[in-house]
């Protein structure tokens, strides 16, 4: 089920000792994911084809109304949660608090790093945790913000 893709950090550490111990490949991204697009879709298709077993970590609300002000998220962290998890290339979703996924990315500790090639690779939270950082090229213009801005303009007041 769907739901059972979505874990607290402690079932998620507990079932990735489980996967490597079975000699599986961790995977690791991160975003807002607040509405989907082809773009998410295409990080996380890459992203599962750089291990076995892949994980995305989604900022929670209180993280996104910080990062990106008082009127995001458009969708609830439990909706953007079980939206991400339902996507076939997705194997586990959880949620951080904070602003950056360091932590996360502590516990994790993937084999890959996965971010989007806006990043400089110095600007890249939790390398240091990481086996190996990857960037994947972006699709331009496919952004959560560009697509709320295209409904204001096109339905807005």
């Amino acid at each position: 089920m769907i739901k059972d893709k979505v874990l607290g950090w402690p079932a998620l550490k507990s079932r990735l000792a489980r996967e490597r111990r079975s000699g599986r490949r961790v995977v690791f991204t991160n975003g807002v994911f607040d509405i989907l697009h082809s773009g998410h879709l295409k990080v996380f298709e890459w992203a599962r084809r750089q291990g076995d077993v892949l994980v995305v970590g989604i900022n929670s609300d209180a993280s996104v109304r910080r990062i990106k002000g008082p009127k995001r998220p458009i969708v609830p962290q439990g909706e953007r949660a079980l939206l991400v998890a339902g996507l076939v290339p997705v194997d586990y979703v959880t949620l951080f608090t904070d602003d950056t996924p360091a932590k996360l990315i502590a516990m994790v500790k993937p084999d890959v790093l996965v971010k989007g090639g806006d990043y400089r690779p110095d600007q890249i939270v939790g390398r240091e945790n990481a086996g190996k950082v990857v960037r994947i090229p972006l699709l331009k213009g496919r952004s959560s913000t560009n697509i709320v801005e295209r409904v204001v303009a096109r339905y807005g007041r």
